[in-house]
């Protein structure tokens, strides 16, 4: 079973999805359970920070623990949300509960070889990685761009393709649809061609957060568990299962899973609104009506109690309120909260695009900066 971008303690505004994390997280228990999964493939962004709440830590440590006292493998990367070191560690120790999990970049991928009927299947382990990660450890390449580390590092790990091999990755593969709630590099530096993967029977992909495939049906984004933004309204949530037979062979099919909360949109005027019937879930509310009255957001709310965005939109005024205070500085990424600044500072106008790529430079820097001090 492949999965990953679980963004464990994400919070939107000031509502935390603890609740619904939990209840996704059973939901795909009984899944592998149900399709006797013998492994699961966590593809990265397990956290939404690197330094994850209790409670974050807790769904994990529930969902691993169940995952592996059934008798299935289970593999696990780190993202760029995550902390390596935290996600590494205990990682030589949890191997012995058949818990795999990748350990600090050191310019190399994790293997782990399995045996069943058809024979050896390598697992390549490989945790989101920027070029500044692998200059160090492989200076005799010449690493420029994302693809050019990606590639150095695949190349570096001599990777039999007369084998089956499988792999874990959280990078950008270009030509992929992405949503708001990704976190991308300015100017698309991040982009990956899907031929570096040539050599794998399957790649379970993490970072994107809608489900699909890439180039061909066995390069694959599991998507996010849940909606983590209203761009993803319209996606359909699951997990990808992947039955990897003789070499050559790898059927690849979804399971949709269900949240206990959807995230979806209305619009309408205030009549149409209130007559349509309650519901719980994570709502953005656009009203049409040309006079809207002041009190429009709260009386919508007996409604849509998790009502998180409120929109007026008709012929004189147009505006969007994030009706739930905001969303917490620690679930932002730098250049969000750089944005947020320039645009507080300068009367709304976002910053230009030198700008950003100024910022990114920035932000490439003080990453580099917090790895040497480790």
């Amino acid at each position: 079973m492949h999965t990953g971008d679980l963004h464990l303690g994400k919070q939107i505004g000031e509502v935390s999805l603890i609740e619904d994390q939990g209840y996704i997280l059973d939901q795909m228990t009984e899944v592998a359970k149900r399709e006797k999964a013998d492994g699961v493939l966590i593809a990265g962004d397990v956290y939404q920070r690197s330094a994850p709440q209790a409670e974050a830590m807790e769904l994990f440590d529930r969902f691993v623990t169940e995952l592996a006292g059934m008798g299935m493998k289970v593999f696990v990367i780190s993202g760029n949300h995550d902390s390596e070191l935290r996600i590494s560690y205990f990682a030589r120790l949890v191997k012995r509960a058949g818990v795999y999990v990748s350990e600090k970049f050191e310019g190399s991928m994790g293997r782990v070889t399995l045996k069943d009927e058809y024979g050896e299947v390598d697992v390549w382990m490989l945790p989101f990685i920027r070029p500044s990660r692998v200059k160090p450890y492989l200076p005799e390449e010449r690493i420029v761009t994302y693809q050019d580390a990606a590639r150095a590092v695949i190349r570096n790990c001599d990777v039999d393709s007369r084998r089956r091999n499988v792999l874990l990755a959280h990078q950008f593969i270009t030509g992929c649809e992405t949503s708001e709630s990704e976190e991308r590099a300015v100017g698309g530096l991040d982009n990956i061609d899907a031929a570096v993967f040539e050599d794998f029977d399957y790649v379970a992909l993490g970072h994107i957060h809608k489900p699909q495939r890439v180039s061909r049906d066995t390069l694959r984004y599991s998507g996010s568990p849940l909606k983590y933004s209203f761009s993803e309204a319209g996606h359909k949530k699951s997990v990808a299962i992947v039955d990897v037979e003789e070499k050559g062979s790898v059927r690849v099919r979804t399971v949709p899973l269900m949240p206990i909360r959807d995230m979806r949109t209305a619009e309408g005027t205030m009549r149409e609104l209130v007559d349509m019937p309650y519901t719980d879930d994570y709502m953005w509310v656009t009203v049409k009506d040309d006079t809207v009255p002041p009190d429009a957001k709260w009386a919508l709310r007996a409604n849509y109690p998790n009502m998180l965005r409120f929109s007026v939109d008709n012929a004189r005024q147009r505006y969007d309120r994030d009706v739930s205070g905001g969303e917490s500085v620690e679930n932002k990424s730098f250049m969000e909260l750089f944005t947020e600044f320039y645009r507080e500072m300068n009367n709304g106008v976002d910053p230009a695009q030198d700008r950003m790529k100024v910022m990114e430079k920035v932000r490439k820097e003080l990453e580099e900066a917090e790895y040497e001090t480790r």
